[in-house]
């Protein structure tokens, strides 16, 4: 095994967009990289910034005590790791690939049994660009392990440390996609109807951001609700679900598929059968929670 390199120095394993991305911000804060990928091709335009190359993963571990994991999922970690796991003794493994929140803590004990201290993050950010204001990380697992690796991750995004649970970044980090997701989804029907309607969607975004201004409101209120079983009144539910339908009829009368919205009503429909079989409000959160009274 190679002698420890400087402080200032880090390998990073998986070089897709976001893992490209990594390798250019530690690039640019004088933080010494070394990069491996399963493809060489982007090993090379990593190099021509200034990377070091990395002829395999056993390489890559040895490089630097720090080594970043930008995968596809953590299924890929022991594929990646596991060709080198005899050189995962005294090394940190700074998981910020994408998976669920138990995955991880599997993947950690597994890090972990090898030797190697290990965190976890999820990265949110716009797209793979990770030097956007909005963007962020969340790190989660042991704190001695991430306040002593903290300072090198830094030019990677502004950090949120969220506890010991290895799980937990990725709980944070699913549950904000899981926003994110439905949201794109409405964006392309919205601007579908638009366009379909004869009319400029370029016209029609202002209005769109304009508007997405007061969802941090909603998101306060909301958040206060949902602490206390959701927000619902029967008059409020059944107002949602003519609002459902008022969506649904705007879409299809233009060609436009509504299977989301479709999805979205029988969430209200489902609260209003609810409620009146209880005899009081049950939200749509309480039916999401499932045994939230």
């Amino acid at each position: 095994m190679s002698e420890q390199t400087s402080p200032r120095s880090v390998s990073v394993v998986g070089l897709g967009p976001m893992g490209q991305a990594m390798v250019r911000a530690f690039l640019d804060a004088g933080v010494e990289v070394t990069a491996w990928n399963r493809s060489t091709d982007k090993v090379d335009a990593m190099v021509e910034l200034g990377a070091k190359r990395a002829g395999t993963v056993a390489e890559a571990l040895d490089a630097n005590e720090v080594t970043v994991l930008s995968l596809t999922h953590y299924a890929a970690m022991y594929d990646v790791l596991g060709q080198a796991t005899d050189h995962l003794a005294g090394k940190v493994i700074a998981n910020l690939s994408s998976d669920s929140p138990e995955k991880a803590r599997t993947g950690a004990e597994w890090v972990r049994s090898h030797g190697a201290q290990f965190i976890s993050g999820g990265v949110m950010s716009a797209g793979d660009n990770i030097v956007h204001p909005a963007s962020y990380i969340f790190c989660s697992g042991p704190r001695e392990v991430f306040d002593a690796h903290a300072e090198l991750l830094r030019p990677l995004s502004p950090q949120e440390y969220l506890g010991a649970d290895d799980g937990l970044a990725q709980v944070f980090y699913q549950a904000l996609l899981t926003i994110f997701h439905p949201w794109l989804l409405a964006f392309d029907q919205a601007t579908a109807m638009i366009d379909r309607s004869g009319h400029s969607i370029a016209q029609f975004v202002p209005f769109a951001v304009r508007s997405a201004a007061a969802f941090p409101y909603f998101m306060e209120e909301f958040s206060v609700a949902n602490q206390n079983g959701g927000w619902a009144t029967v008059a409020s539910l059944k107002m949602m679900d003519a609002g459902a339908q008022h969506i649904i009829d705007a879409s299809e009368e233009v060609g436009v598929d509504a299977t989301f919205s479709h999805t979205a009503q029988s969430f209200w429909r489902k609260a209003v059968a609810a409620s009146e079989e209880k005899g009081e409000a049950v939200s749509t959160y309480a039916l999401l929670h499932g045994g939230q009274a």
